[in-house]
């Protein structure tokens, strides 16, 4: 029977997420009596379903440079007063043994699911109470806070905290929820948009490609213009959809549609004096001497494209020919048709305004005692990491703050 009296909190924290479960298990070791709700069957299955399974928890080189938002200083602060080495200390504290991948990247050795219990036995240090599942049916303001009707009564709250992430991976659970929230006192949304995904091609467009399906390389692959301009050299991915790889789901953070792409194939190669040097010095057939440098179906499929003969010999080869070889493969400019959308997105990029918020306390600046942290905000790390890292830094200045 649901008891007739509203339970009491001093914080209540909608999402029981990266971000909503480690500022929980702050606040409640700081004293407060907390509530964390989520309506998903499990507990942070994100965190379980990153990495492959082994959670990319943090990167050893995070600064604010590998964020975007449309208000780009405002993570400096949480980042700065949060970093990679504090999360390793309490990573260690709990015995949980990792790795270090190329790019500063921080996985855990055996499985993400030892990050989850991590910060479960960080809540349960604070004697924090988790509802889940439990939806939440109606929220308002009240004179002592927040009122919040629930699958399991009403309670009231001095503070609240919506951790409740972004559209990514609708499957596990992803909403609206929380921009919605957001919405409800005032504040607004920068237009959410799938982020770290693949990018899609119109299948006419693509079909010479799909052969290609498997295919990887490295490259260094680049999106809109002047000072707009960004780039990432990583792995490559053809798919039979598109591309794919750490390459565009990088750059796919970045894409506007209707945008192209641009992809240098050889990254670090002057190709047009290689391929020059290969004539002169080889009787190869082209096919061959290209197979040194790309995947042997690549670079079958590119010579194809291209209406050049693989099993022609280098010498007999024009020195223009060579030149548009050279030319296509380290600027082979593609136009995207879209993204694989939420259902393949890692993150959400957009969200709630940062412009609205305190960037010390994550508070709303339009309503006492309201606050937003992680994925619901607009701020959008790269792949590698990073995005944990926001989640542990916005949560830990969150708590902080909290009364």
């Amino acid at each position: 029977m649901v008891s007739s009296t509203p339970s009491r909190f001093d914080a209540v924290v909608l999402g029981a997420g990266a971000a909503g479960l480690f500022c929980a298990g702050i606040a409640g070791q700081r004293g407060l009596k907390v509530l964390v709700i989520d309506h998903a069957d499990k507990v942070a299955e994100k965190i379980r379903i990153s990495g492959g399974g082994r959670c990319n928890f943090s990167n050893r080189d995070t600064t604010a440079a590998q964020f975007l938002s449309a208000n780009p200083d405002y993570c400096r602060s949480a980042l700065a007063r949060y970093t990679t080495a504090d999360f390793l200390d309490l990573v260690r504290r709990h015995g949980i043994a990792y790795h270090e991948k190329h790019k500063g990247q921080l996985f855990c050795d055996d499985g993400s699911e030892q990050i989850i219990a991590m910060l479960l036995a960080e809540c349960a240090s604070g004697a924090v109470q988790r509802w889940q599942p439990c939806a939440v049916a109606a929220l308002r303001s009240s004179d002592a806070g927040f009122e919040i009707d629930t699958d399991r009564g009403t309670v009231q709250a001095t503070q609240l905290v919506v951790a409740t992430g972004g559209l990514s991976i609708p499957k596990i659970g992803a909403t609206d929820f929380g921009y919605r929230l957001a919405r409800q006192f005032g504040h607004k949304i920068i237009e959410p948009r799938p982020a770290l995904v693949p990018l899609s091609f119109d299948p006419a467009t693509w079909a010479p490609f799909v052969p290609l399906a498997g295919a990887s390389l490295a490259v260094d692959i680049a999106s809109g213009s002047a000072r707009r301009k960004t780039s990432f050299r990583e792995d490559l991915l053809f798919t039979h959809r598109g591309l794919s790889g750490p390459a565009v789901l990088q750059i796919s953070s970045y894409w506007r549609p209707g945008e192209a792409l641009t992809i240098d194939l050889l990254p670090g190669q002057d190709a047009a004096q290689w391929l020059r040097e290969a004539k002169q010095q080889s009787r190869r057939q082209i096919g061959n001497a290209l197979a040194g440098l790309l995947p042997l179906r690549l670079a079958d499929a590119w010579l194809g494209r291209l209406g050049m003969d693989a099993a022609k010999p280098m010498p007999e080869l024009r020195d223009r020919e060579l030149q548009h070889l050279a030319e296509s493969l380290s600027n082979w400019t593609v136009t995207p048709s879209g993204t694989e959308g939420f259902r393949k997105a890692e993150v959400t990029a957009g969200g709630v305004d940062t412009r609205e918020l305190d960037s010390r306390s994550m508070a709303s600046k339009r309503q006492p005692g309201l606050h937003f942290i992680g994925e619901v905000v607009d701020v959008t790390g790269w792949l590698g990491g990073y995005n944990f890292q926001w989640a542990w830094a916005s949560a830990a200045a969150c708590a902080r703050s909290l009364v």
